[in-house]
């Protein structure tokens, strides 16, 4: 990062928006929202764009909550309360609230950004970079931010390159070899290719970087118009690129990669299937995400717990880990674990045999149990004996079965067992 990347950073505020319930992971998100999701071992999803804005020199930042935002919260006071006034820096919790002649939630991605035009206004920063709260990558935002001044766009949006035939479910943008965006089209039956690359498309990060005046003076006039949908991929973007000029940042120009990072990674985590892959991923010799990397931490709440501990050793009972995570406070007692990540203080017993397996904070499994390829919401206690994994049917009329195969398990599914 040089010194005017530092320097326009510090002029910047980062928008987070973290009011998503994320529907398509069912019951894991019945009490947080998705960006509280807990992820790799000892995070949640929301550490990755806060980690990212830090780590890139923003000091002001702003999350706006809306669904089910108490954990959401909770975490936010607890892991990231180190930013002080006297330093110039910030972070505000920004739930929606009832507003003059307004309603209390938040009507789409751009209003949370109008709802709270006074607290960002009220730090006077000459750029505002949006970001989506739900997404796991390592990305050095200054880049961007210096991309956007040096190409004198009133937009610039963060794009993931990605396989042609896969970009029908993102907004896509047609771009000239200047960058310049030429059209934004959502989830288009035929994307537009990026120019002299005919099997790629560039699709929308949800990453926005604005002027601040210039952004309000646009949300202002978008409102007056018919229809107004009062969001950034729906109503914002398509306007600047019709009557302004609009930027794509390719990804690959400002990810974070370490020398065990081999490409660019970036992780919509949004199903039980893709989220179950992500973190099982990572116990990889050689994982696409290097969760190592001192050079760009990912922050969060660590909880004080005493190290993990692995005990007895007896044939059929000897508790080890092969290719696996485990986390803090954790106790590996007579159970085999092989390519499974545990999340702080859970306890697994005698007997039990645990593969593909991500158990939540504080789960426990109890003696005989035998687990393959599921997820374990926190503080689930599975019972002895149980059995998931080897019979797709059983496993369907209990649990929540993916089309992969793999297992949502909440402590409600376990209390209706007849066992």
């Amino acid at each position: 990062m040089d010194r005017e990347s530092q320097r326009l950073a510090r002029q910047t505020m980062a928008f987070i928006l973290a009011g998503g319930r994320g529907s398509r992971l069912y019951e894991l998100t019945d009490r947080r929202a998705k960006p509280a999701m807990y992820f790799g071992g000892k995070s949640r999803i929301i550490d990755f764009p806060l980690s990212n804005a830090v780590n890139s020199g923003i000091r002001r930042i702003g999350v706006a909550t809306q669904y089910k935002a108490h954990s959401l919260i909770r975490h936010l006071q607890r892991g990231w309360s180190f930013f002080r006034e006297e330093r110039n820096e910030s972070l505000d919790i920004l739930p929606a609230s009832q507003q003059l002649d307004n309603e209390n939630w938040y009507k789409g991605t751009a209003d949370a950004v109008t709802q709270n035009e006074h607290v960002i206004k009220g730090y006077a920063p000459k750029y505002i970079i949006i970001l989506a709260g739900d997404h796991i990558y390592k990305q050095d935002y200054s880049l961007m931010i210096q991309h956007h001044v040096d190409s004198g766009a009133d937009v610039t949006v963060g794009c993931i390159e990605v396989p042609r035939a896969e970009a029908t479910g993102f907004g896509v943008m047609k771009v000239d070899t200047e960058d310049r965006i030429l059209e934004f089209v959502e989830k288009p039956a035929d994307p537009p290719a990026m120019p002299n690359d005919p099997d790629t498309a560039l699709a929308s990060m949800g990453i926005y970087v604005f002027k601040t005046d210039y952004l309000f003076a646009l949300l202002a006039d978008c409102a007056a118009e018919p229809g107004y949908g009062h969001d950034f991929g729906g109503d914002i973007i398509p306007h600047i690129v019709k009557t302004g000029k609009a930027v794509a940042h390719p990804f690959s120009r400002s990810c974070v990669r370490s020398g065990r990072e081999d490409k660019a990674y970036w992780r919509d985590v949004g199903t039980v299937d893709a989220f179950w892959q992500a973190n099982i991923d990572l116990t990889d010799f050689k994982p696409e995400l290097d969760l190592y990397d001192n050079d760009w931490p990912i922050w969060t709440y660590s909880e004080l717990t005493p190290p993990a501990k692995f005990i007895h050793n007896e044939e059929g009972r000897r508790g080890y880990a092969l290719s696996s995570m485990v986390s803090g406070g954790c106790i590996i007692s007579g159970s085999s674990l092989e390519q499974c990540l545990l999340f702080t203080g859970v306890k697994t017993h005698s007997f039990s045999q645990l593969e593909g397996v991500i158990a939540m904070p504080y789960a426990e499994i109890n003696r005989n149990a035998r687990l393959k390829n599921v997820v374990i919401d926190r503080g689930v206690i599975i019972p002895d004996g149980l059995i998931v994994g080897e019979d797709p049917e059983l496993d369907a009329s209990r649990f929540r079965r993916s089309a992969a195969g793999v297992c949502l398990i909440t402590q409600p599914m376990i209390d209706k067992l007849d066992m």
